[in-house]
């Protein structure tokens, strides 16, 4: 099985001095105050790593860092893809290179169509210049995986949107852009049994049609491993991952928390 992906000693700081800047999650950071503090992490072909730990353990800062946010520096530590050093890669270049993004709160984007975005994401990560019509046709499979009525494309993107049709939407989205690699930040948050199974589905099958896919979840629940079954699941507390095993280690957490790590 090939490395797909390596997070190699991280150390992160946020830029900017607000402390909202650490996307949700309340760690009293300034700029210059580490909130990733020489974080490891391999991931290979086909592989699903989960990543729990309790609010302020720098997760979303994870997440946001991998796809190259501004609102963080790397200060330390390297990012590999591929075999290749992507530390300092932009957003575009990491996005057209394979690696996909799941929001925890996906943006609401006025006057843009669910069709009209997908047509101009996969130009930009595959140089496919398909005409509507065509793209259409190509995500109507998907639409009825992922329990989504016809008309969904022609919306606005995440305008109006529930809980579980902006994580649909995600996940149909992974589905179409074909990533190698998907990190998936909080997909179950806000969503009801119901729409979390929906949404598992549709992972399982992605997953189907792409073995290959390495998946990086991030997420507070065992609910959501309950349905896909990571191969590894990693503690991570105060900007570290500080332990990893399997499913096992998701069952203790439900059982006694994180108060043993921290």
């Amino acid at each position: 099985m090939s490395q797909l992906f390596r997070v190699e000693s991280l150390h992160v700081t946020p830029v900017s001095t607000d402390d909202s800047a650490d996307s949700g999650e309340s760690t009293g950071a300034s700029s210059g105050k580490e909130i990733l503090r020489g974080l490891n992490l391999t991931v290979n072909e086909g592989e699903v790593h989960a990543i729990m730990g309790p609010n302020g353990c720098g997760k979303s800062t994870l997440a946001s860092t991998l796809l190259a946010s501004p609102e963080y520096e790397v200060t330390a530590g390297r990012l590999i893809y591929k075999g290749e050093d992507i530390t300092d890669w932009s957003t575009d270049v990491r996005a057209k290179a394979g690696i996909f993004l799941a929001f925890q709160y996906p943006q609401e984007i006025a006057g843009v169509s669910v069709i009209q975005f997908l047509r101009q994401a996969l130009s930009a990560r595959k140089g496919l210049d398909l005409s509507v019509l065509e793209l259409r046709l190509s995500v109507m499979d998907w639409m009825k995986r992922l329990g989504m009525d016809s008309s969904f494309v022609d919306r606005y993107l995440n305008e109006g949107f529930s809980g579980g049709e902006k994580k649909r939407n995600e996940i149909m989205q992974m589905a179409i852009l074909e990533p190698d690699l998907a990190i998936l930040d909080e997909t179950d948050s806000g969503l009801d049994i119901d729409a979390l199974r929906i949404v598992a589905q549709g992972i399982r099958e992605v997953r189907v049609d792409r073995p290959k896919l390495g998946i990086v979840l991030i997420t507070h629940y065992q609910r959501l491993l309950d349905e896909l079954q990571p191969d590894f699941v990693h503690i991570m507390v105060d900007g570290r991952i500080v332990k990893s095993g399997g499913m096992e280690l998701a069952e203790e957490l439900e059982k006694s928390g994180y108060e043993a790590y921290r």
